[in-house]
């Protein structure tokens, strides 16, 4: 996790605020929602951008318009916690790209996974040759999400 070391002031949030909403916006644009000047703006990203605070830009998909409208969340038990099964596990997820988000959990569960798919028998093939397979798990428990309630990527500033 790293560690804000640059101070922002309301401006800051301001910008930050702004692009999580729309990071497509020309510093004009942004210049005149958040009440600096555009050159202010392109300097306030420049060092948003150095501090480590704003990392990379991305275009949000549709999932349902590309054929990937099941989210499934899957609680993962590992068969060892050694650092090299850990490892190996997570090297596993980074690389399967129907795995969007993981998590290393406490309690019961050491992994939870939002899973991506087209449909039940989609999730059915990776969980059973997959995921299952994979030498690190132990075991797994999937919850099929019906519908979503809220999404979002932007953080409260």
């Amino acid at each position: 996790m790293m560690k804000q070391d640059r101070q922002i002031d309301a401006v800051d949030r301001r910008i930050l605020s702004a692009l999580q909403q729309d990071a497509a916006l020309s510093h004009q644009e942004l210049a005149e929602r958040v009440g600096a000047s555009s050159a202010s703006c392109w300097r306030r990203i420049k060092a948003l951008e150095q501090a480590g605070l704003l990392t990379r830009t991305v275009r949000l998909v549709d999932p349902d318009r590309v054929g990937r409208g099941v989210n499934v969340l899957c609680n993962i038990r590992m068969r060892s916690h050694a650092r090299e099964a850990r490892s190996a596990f997570e090297q596993f997820v980074d690389g399967r790209p129907e795995i969007v988000e993981c998590f290393s959990m406490s309690g019961e569960w050491d992994y939870l996974i939002r899973v991506v798919v087209a449909d039940v028998e989609d999730y059915n093939r990776f969980l059973m040759q997959i995921l299952l397979g994979h030498p690190s798990v132990a075991g797994a428990a999937s919850h099929f999400a019906l519908s979503m309630t809220k999404y979002t990527t932007a953080l409260p500033l």
